[in-house]
């Protein structure tokens, strides 16, 4: 008798943090955290918003595992989450990795989304979707970013496959939505009218006021990068190219719009840095 298919260990983690408004501004109220997904406070500066990283204790993650992140903001409330270093996803077997995050925001209330990079090497599959619903007056500042291979290897993304989808929702109606899936082959990523031979691409999101999103706009095309307004409320810039290029972009970027829009200090996360 033919012997069956060994049955690889997957990881499954979750991680959810609900934040309150309280005397003493925001607080959590919430917090479940499951393996592979830590959830880590570090100290923020005084003058900046309440600081939480989400750390993958696993090192990376392989095909059929799976994180599910769940953040919800009270109304008013203000926090910002983020990452210590780039995710990575190895070579799948055959199964794809699925990231799920949700993110529910009050009226009023403001989040940071700023991980780091995700870095895909050859032969990885990663299934990505975003689901975000902002109340009246909520604002979101989010990134993503991609590599496409190990660029510092010579290493790049020529097996496995991509989806990569966003939601993102006003109240009960879908206010945009985008997706990128190379589900069938990945020659898109070397072809001229595709991604060119991009080593990574990146998405920065500003959703706010109308008069934000556009004050948001006009700053990041003044300093050199290509941002638009698809909709009112709906800031986008989208980087691809080098590896580096795009990174510092991005770095350069969201200081920009945290102080010109937000109110807040020009800076990066502090694990950025560090």
């Amino acid at each position: 008798m033919p012997r069956p298919e060994p049955q690889h260990q997957r990881a499954h983690g979750r991680a959810e943090l609900g934040f309150a408004q309280s005397p003493r501004g925001t607080v959590l109220r919430h917090l479940y955290h499951a393996a592979p997904l830590r959830v880590l406070f570090p100290r923020s500066e005084p003058d900046d918003l309440p600081l939480a990283a989400l750390v993958n204790v696993g090192g990376g993650l392989a095909g059929g595992d799976s994180l599910d992140v769940a953040v919800s903001l009270a109304g008013g409330t203000s926090a910002s989450l983020t990452t210590p270093a780039a995710e990575k996803l190895y070579r799948s077997l055959g199964d794809a990795t699925r990231i799920a995050t949700r993110l529910e925001l009050a009226p009023g209330a403001t989040l940071e989304w700023l991980p780091q990079e995700t870095i895909l090497f050859d032969g990885a599959r990663l299934e990505r979707r975003m689901e975000a619903r902002l109340g009246a007056g909520a604002r979101l500042l989010a990134a993503e970013m991609l590599v496409l291979g190990r660029p510092a290897r010579g290493e790049r993304l020529t097996q496995g496959s991509l989806f990569d989808g966003w939601r993102l929702r006003r109240g009960d109606r879908l206010h945009w939505a985008d997706a990128v899936a190379l589900e069938s082959g990945l020659a898109p990523l070397a072809a001229r009218f595709g991604f060119g031979g991009a080593e990574a691409t990146a998405l920065l999101l500003l959703a706010a006021s109308d008069a934000e999103a556009l004050a948001g706009r006009d700053l990041l095309r003044a300093a050199g990068h290509d941002a638009t307004l698809p909709r009112p409320g709906l800031m986008l810039a989208r980087w691809i190219g080098g590896a580096v290029m795009v990174r510092e972009a991005l770095c350069a970027a969201i200081p920009a719009l945290r102080s010109g829009v937000l109110g807040l200090p020009p800076r990066l996360p502090r694990l950025w840095t560090s």
